[in-house]
């Protein structure tokens, strides 16, 4: 089974988990590419999440993965784009159905607010379920403000 590419972006906050994160998707034959930030200096979180959204829309990826200190801001700023369904997950169950009930197609996780160990069973649980579709697909549709 071909792999695909995973986004991943990060502020300061995140950036530690960030790198987890890649040696966790490189152990499970995952390609990544990284939109940054590369480092624990401050920056602002937009700028990567605008990156990575873009990367998805665009057809260079069909998920990705992010974090910041709480999640929150880059998930906001995720999900102003019109192609993204970003899920602030801190437990596998929450990324199970959000990729289940919400197509979602990026992970974001709070850095500062969850366990190591946690972080990659929702990395797994995210990469490893699939869409369940059926009466889903509708809410989905409607998500766009058109």
């Amino acid at each position: 089974m071909e792999k695909t590419i995973i986004g991943l972006a990060s502020d300061h906050a995140g950036f530690p988990l960030k790198e987890q994160v890649k040696e966790w998707l490189a152990a499970k034959g995952y390609d990544y590419k990284d939109f940054g930030t590369y480092s624990t200096e401050s920056c602002d979180y937009p700028t990567f999440a605008h990156a990575l959204a873009t990367a998805i829309e665009q057809g260079e990826m069909e998920k990705g993965i992010a974090i910041c200190g709480t999640g929150n801001g880059i998930n906001m700023t995720l999900n102003h784009h019109a192609g993204i369904r970003s899920a602030l997950c801190w437990q596998p169950e929450i990324a199970s159905l959000a990729r289940q009930h919400n197509d979602a197609n990026v992970l974001v996780m709070p850095g500062r607010f969850i366990e190591e160990a946690t972080a990659k069973e929702c990395v797994t649980t995210f990469l490893d379920t699939e869409f369940e579709g059926g009466r889903h697909i509708r809410r989905i549709e409607s998500i766009p403000v058109k």
